[in-house]
């Protein structure tokens, strides 16, 4: 087996970090109506999440909260968008854990640690390998013979190049032999739609299948967790497979570089009271994800750290030299 490979970390995830200021402190207020880029595709999990969170945060901060689509480059255009921005706190973004990862393979116009602002860490995915109902492989180990009898002949969706679930199923080749062909999607929505319309032939991601698992529609062949979930308990996880690889991915909120200190406590408060909402925490159960309160000075601790200790893992999944 391998040394366990956590690709992120969700410790301390149902911990509630304290306040950057008392909450009784006079918050910051917009002039104008906020904007938020989304990193994946509409409708997906992490869209409908924001929306819901934007409606807590609009009514908390007096202004709009406006969701803009900005999908596409592993999910790491929607902070991209924030360089020219302002740092009034007018303009944010949802960062995936991908903006972390991609420019150790790729080179981009932005340093994650020296361009943005970490505002608060909002949730993370819980990944799966799933297949339709109607597929022919009703184990893991089925699905996996099948890759290796014939060779990139099946393919699997993810939501972009260097994505969790990518490295997933990369760590899943080098320990199985298995060889799969990979099709990226700009999120959820679309490789969900992928798998019911037959154009990939199974998923390795985040659980926007969770409701398509509960009507029948699909079957989950494993579980990328550290031990099996509740609601899926007869689901086995890669680990009890000998496949020692745990898939996580946070997400949380940043702002351009250079944002004063009040505008991002503001904000963060604002995010915390709608974190709290009980309708969001139900609809992110729906997909098993858990909350993941990061406060700025936390979030942002996790991503130096996190920036550091994924490279290697990049390097061995030939994403990344050295």
């Amino acid at each position: 087996m391998l040394k366990r490979r956590h690709f992120t970390a969700l410790a301390g995830a149902t911990a509630l970090s304290a306040p950057m200021v008392a909450r009784g402190q006079a918050r910051w207020k917009p002039e104008k109506p906020i904007t938020i880029y989304n990193p994946f595709a509409a409708g997906g999990v992490t869209d409908v999440h924001i929306r819901m969170l934007g409606e807590t945060v609009s009514k908390v901060l007096g202004q709009q909260v406006i969701v803009d689509i900005k999908a596409g480059a592993a999910g790491t255009l929607a902070p991209a968008m924030l360089l020219n921005a302002k740092p009034d706190g007018q303009t944010l973004a949802c960062m995936s854990i991908n903006s972390l990862r991609y420019p150790h393979y790729q080179k981009t116009n932005w340093d994650p640690l020296k361009d943005f602002t970490y505002i608060s860490g909002l949730s993370g995915y819980t990944m799966g390998i799933v297949v339709k109902s109607t597929a022919p492989w009703q184990t893991l180990e089925e699905l996996i013979a099948a890759g290796k009898k014939e060779p990139e002949k099946y393919n699997f969706g993810t939501s972009g190049i260097g994505g969790t679930g990518q490295l997933m199923m990369i760590e899943v080749e080098q320990v199985t032999g298995a060889k799969f062909t990979h099709v990226p999607y700009k999120g959820g929505a679309e490789w969900m739609q992928a798998l019911l319309s037959d154009q990939v032939h199974f998923l390795a991601d985040a659980a926007q299948w969770a409701p398509f698992v509960d009507n029948g529609q699909c079957r989950i062949l494993a579980m990328a967790t550290e031990q099996r979930i509740a609601k899926y308990k007869d689901t086995p996880t890669l680990i009890e497979r000998g496949i020692n690889v745990v898939g996580q991915s946070p997400y949380g909120i940043v702002g351009p570089k250079g944002m004063p200190p009040e505008v991002v406590d503001s904000i963060y408060l604002a995010f915390k009271d709608a974190m709290g909402e009980p309708k969001v925490n139900a609809y992110l159960e729906q997909f098993l994800q858990l909350p993941w309160y990061k406060n700025p000075a936390e979030y942002r601790a996790f991503a130096e750290k996190y920036y550091v200790e994924v490279k290697p893992l990049l390097i061995k999944a030939g994403l990344a030299q050295g």
